[in-house]
């Protein structure tokens, strides 16, 4: 993204508001959503998510999202809707500072749980 928007959204003056805030409640509101939203996805109960932002280096923004549930079975489709929903609603609230901003490289990074056990990205 511009350094206007990185700008923006650092210091949170945006005219839509806290765009961290948005972003971080859609990301929550998506990952209930996700058994309607992903056709052949099961709705599960979840008991906790978790959308989180950092800055890198580069100053590029790195969402990270997490999902539990006490079902038997995993929830990265809950985790990855929560973090490209969250992407977007960024998106969506720097569009009029920077249309240009791309969102990259949507990956699982860790999943335990449910039939197949646990995997780690390397």
């Amino acid at each position: 993204m511009s350094a206007e928007a990185c700008r923006a959204l650092r210091e949170a003056t945006l005219s839509k508001g806290d765009a961290f805030v948005a972003a971080q409640i859609a990301g929550i509101a998506a990952a209930k959503q996700t058994g309607t939203l992903i056709p052949l996805a099961h709705t599960l109960p979840l008991s906790s998510v978790a959308v989180r932002f950092e800055w890198t280096a580069d100053d590029a923004l790195r969402i990270e999202a997490e999902a539990r549930t006490a079902a038997q079975t995993g929830v990265e489709m809950e985790a990855l809707v929560a973090a490209s929903i969250a992407a977007l609603t960024i998106y969506d609230m720097t569009k009029a500072l920077d249309k240009s901003i791309t969102i990259e490289r949507i990956a699982l990074l860790e999943k335990t749980g449910g039939k197949s056990g646990t995997w780690r990205a390397k």
